[in-house]
């Protein structure tokens, strides 16, 4: 029977900032068996004044403590084992529930990144109370803008090729990682190409809303619990991520120009037609340009994203 597992966000359990496939894995588990992973978010320069209502949580006060590494933005915990699994797999990242960590969150900017640095050459932050029973967070701005959360996990991954050696986590790449793709939350599947011996998947980056495009750099940057059912397929030779949701299928492309992350994002679809529905890529080309909707997934990660979305029941 498949096994429940749950890891807390502690000093020994999170890395801040790299994937790699030297990192050591907190625990192996068979495929089918469902982990929940406590991720937090946020370094202590952005965390609420002392004398606000919003605590930070105990988990992340202790890692701040800690004073870990930064080599790179995020905090991950994990990595996890998966026996069996192999490079020339596909790891399946079933997101069953998530759980929201904290009653607050933050967005905000800083001079030299989002998408129009030289429009905002200084640092902004909000701190937005959350309510966890409503499942809703206010914006401090315009008398209060109340939005209802769509929570999801921006950075999901398997640890990269081993030549690789230790990557940011700022960058989305064929190991998954910063993908910040809010389609893929509750009820969604996340597919991850494996690398190495095990998969070793890591999430973080809560978010509790996002708009496509992630524009400022930040979404609703937030503690989450993930419960990620993670489950092998067999010699899948999955090049790339991919996703489906109840009612689409998801491809996507990554690269640091936005018309390659475009093109990358249409092959891996043409691809996918062209394999489920027994056609010919020509004829999979037409269909993108009817029936697949082409979104900007996020352009503040160095490698931005595009993600194509096809209704299920159109074709298959």
């Amino acid at each position: 029977m498949p096994q429940t597992y749950r890891i807390p966000a502690s000093p020994e359990t999170i890395r801040w900032g790299t994937f790699d496939a030297a990192h050591k894995p907190l625990l192996e588990v068979e495929s089918g068996d469902l982990v929940i992973l406590e991720c937090v978010s946020g370094g202590p320069e952005v965390m609420p004044p002392a004398d606000s209502p919003m605590r930070v949580p105990p988990a992340l006060a202790a890692i701040h403590a800690s004073n870990p590494p930064r080599p790179g933005p995020h905090i991950l915990t994990g990595p996890v084992a998966v026996k069996g699994a192999e490079p020339g797999d596909a790891l399946r990242v079933d997101i069953e529930k998530i759980e929201l960590g904290a009653d607050w969150g933050f967005c905000g900017f800083r001079p030299l990144g989002g998408t129009i640095p030289e429009d905002f050459p200084y640092r902004h932050l909000l701190h937005i109370p959350v309510d966890r029973e409503a499942r809703t967070g206010t914006v401090p701005v315009g008398g209060g803008i109340t939005l209802p959360l769509a929570p999801f996990f921006g950075v999901m991954g398997v640890a990269p090729p081993a030549e690789w050696g230790a990557i940011s986590t700022k960058e989305p790449r064929a190991h998954g990682g910063n993908l910040d793709n809010k389609e893929i939350g509750e009820g969604a599947t996340l597919y991850l190409p494996v690398h190495v011996p095990g998969a070793m998947f890591s999430a973080g980056d809560g978010h509790g809303v996002q708009g496509d495009g992630e524009v400022c750099i930040n979404a609703l940057e937030m503690c989450l619990t993930g419960h990620f059912r993670l489950t092998l397929e067999k010699g899948a030779k999955l090049a790339y991520p991919r996703a489906e949701t109840p009612t689409h299928f998801i491809s996507m492309g990554m690269h640091e120009d936005l018309d390659e992350a475009m093109k990358r994002a249409l092959r891996e679809m043409i691809a996918f037609i062209a394999a489920r529905a027994n056609m010919s890529p020509a004829d999979a080309y037409l269909l993108c340009s009817l029936a697949v909707d082409f979104h900007v997934t996020q352009t503040v990660n160095g490698e931005k994203g595009v993600h194509g979305m096809l209704r299920k029941g159109l074709l298959f």
